[in-house]
């Protein structure tokens, strides 16, 4: 991976602090009901992601890396990071993939402050699933889920269907930070228009109404 200093410039000659990313709500202030039939299971499910897709993939599960360097986080992740202005951080796109076929666009924001230590393999991971190490770390604590709904005049949108030549007017993801120690990084997951929503049990809390 190229050092911060051939990176920096670029990053900041890339970045646009106005472009959206996504109207994020804080998962108990969206109604169920809001949530497309069979997906909510998944938004909100406290376990590792990575390992429910692998349980529910009949064949080959792996992942694609699309890109990981460093850059400039957008406004809002970096506000949720509670990162100073300038700030760099290595951004990780990756597609988890049945088959080939992917089913989720996950995005992670590492600050350079959280890669120190035995942290610093976080920006080597390579293929390796990253949810996977997070949920077996016993230090590991993870803020509340947000929920965002976004559309097609939206960047994030964009990004997680580019692989796609027809996507629906709308698609779900969440997002939350994950602690290991006191060092944060933020990961955004996306459900994309080929996973299987409504597959997998619905626990019975999720019948909890929550006011928008």
């Amino acid at each position: 991976m190229p050092p911060v200093s051939e990176l920096y410039a670029t990053a900041l000659n890339s970045l646009d602090p106005n472009r959206p990313s996504g109207h994020w709500q804080p998962s108990r202030r969206v109604l169920r009901g809001c949530i497309p039939s069979g997906l909510a299971g998944w938004l909100l499910d406290t376990a590792s992601l990575t390992l429910r897709l692998q349980h529910l993939c009949p064949g080959k599960f792996r992942v694609r890396v699309l890109s990981q360097q460093w850059g400039m986080p957008s406004v809002d992740e970096a506000q949720v990071l509670r990162m100073k202005p300038g700030c760099l951080a290595v951004i990780r796109q990756v597609q988890l993939l049945c088959d080939g076929e992917p089913w989720v666009y996950a995005r992670t924001v590492i600050p350079a402050t959280s890669l120190r230590g035995r942290l610093r393999r976080l920006a080597h991971l390579g293929t390796r699933p990253l949810g996977g190490m997070l949920f077996s770390d016993p230090g590991m604590r993870r803020a509340s889920v947000e929920l965002v709904r976004l559309d097609a005049g939206q960047p994030l949108y964009r990004a997680a269907t580019r692989d796609f030549d027809k996507c629906p007017a709308e698609i779900w993801g969440r997002r939350a930070v994950f602690r290991l120690g006191k060092r944060p990084l933020l990961m955004s997951e996306i459900f994309l228009p080929a996973f299987p929503a409504g597959t997998g049990p619905q626990p019975a809390w999720l019948d909890v109404q929550i006011k928008l």
